[in-house]
């Protein structure tokens, strides 16, 4: 058995938590509502983010960040990106040392740039492992096959953590390469948003698949260029994300990006979600973080001016469509 700490009680959180307690560790999972916090404990269920999902006896919430956090031998970050900070800095000063700390978070900040394994190492001044793939919490929660990837910098940590998450119903490989594929999975909420609006406009399966893979190319430039491997991208952490969110009605990004495709306005569409779209953040971090590095990346950019600017998306499909003519590769 060994003591964990997820923090964010969001739908993936507590299905992490939940996996994580079902193989026998003691699992405390952190929420910042105390209200949550006493309705998980009392009724076994998170009634927020995962409605009717009975969770294991094995969790415990709590809405305190030192008793979440002190004497466990491995934190989980679930937190979204833009809040990462904030609660890491309360978070820092009671992780003991010897903790291990994974991120499934997938963003980048603004401001800063930084991704949240960044974010993570300088607050804590120690190596940060990523967990990222294609993955639906309401899917993993019911048990449904699934193959993400652990990415670490040191292979005998991944290995480790490759054990500790690997389930019979979800399967974990391990990758040193972990800005490669932190990005991955930062940057497919953006296209996803894409896929979202192509959709909402009625473009038909041909927009989207072209959507997908040229937002694959721009990914790959990207993450070549802040030192990720292109093979990475090609993988669970890249293709295998970028498909799932860009194909999937249940992820929040898609939903976004089809909805405004239908015209609905921005504001009015977060205010009605329980949960974080983190691609529409991101969109803002990625396009400055495009222009930082020098690396054209289009779809991303009107993407941007659509979820900042409030660019028309039709207008946006049509400036895409109408660039210069060049070789695929």
């Amino acid at each position: 058995m060994s003591y964990i700490a997820v923090i964010g009680a969001g739908s993936w959180g507590t299905t992490l938590a939940n996996l994580l307690a079902e193989k026998g560790n003691d699992v405390s999972l952190w929420t910042y509502e105390q209200k949550l916090a006493d309705e998980i404990n009392r009724t076994n269920i998170n009634s927020v983010y995962l409605p009717g999902i009975p969770l294991s006896n094995n969790l415990k919430a709590t809405h305190s960040l030192p008793d979440a956090v002190k004497d466990v031998q491995y934190i989980l970050n679930v937190v979204p990106t833009q809040f990462t900070r904030s609660v890491f800095s309360e978070a820092a000063g009671f992780i003991a040392d010897a903790a291990e700390i994974v991120s499934a978070s997938k963003g980048i900040e603004h401001g800063t740039l930084m991704t949240v394994s960044a974010i993570l190492k300088g607050l804590t001044g120690r190596r940060i492992s990523v967990l990222s793939g294609p993955s639906f919490a309401e899917e993993v929660i019911k048990r449904l096959p699934t193959a993400v990837t652990i990415a670490s910098e040191d292979n005998d940590t991944g290995l480790l953590l490759q054990d500790l998450f690997n389930t019979d119903y979800f399967r974990v490989y391990t990758n040193t390469d972990v800005p490669g594929v932190e990005l991955g999975g930062a940057l497919k909420n953006v296209m996803a948003i894409a896929s979202g609006i192509s959709d909402g406009l009625g473009l038909g399966a041909s927009t989207r698949a072209a959507l997908i893979t040229r937002g694959l190319a721009e990914m790959i430039r990207l993450g070549v260029a802040i030192g990720g491997r292109e093979k990475t991208f090609g993988g669970l952490s890249g293709l295998g994300d970028l498909v799932l969110t860009c194909t999937g009605t249940l992820s929040r990004n898609y939903t976004v990006g089809y909805k405004l495709g239908r015209g609905e306005k921005l504001t009015g569409i977060l205010s009605n979600m329980k949960m974080v779209a983190e691609g529409v953040a991101t969109s803002k971090s990625a396009y400055e973080l495009s222009k930082k590095h020098n690396v054209e990346m289009p779809i991303i950019e009107q993407i941007y001016k659509v979820i900042n600017e409030e660019k028309k998306p039709v207008d946006a499909v049509k400036e895409l469509m109408a660039r210069s003519l060049k070789a695929e590769y």
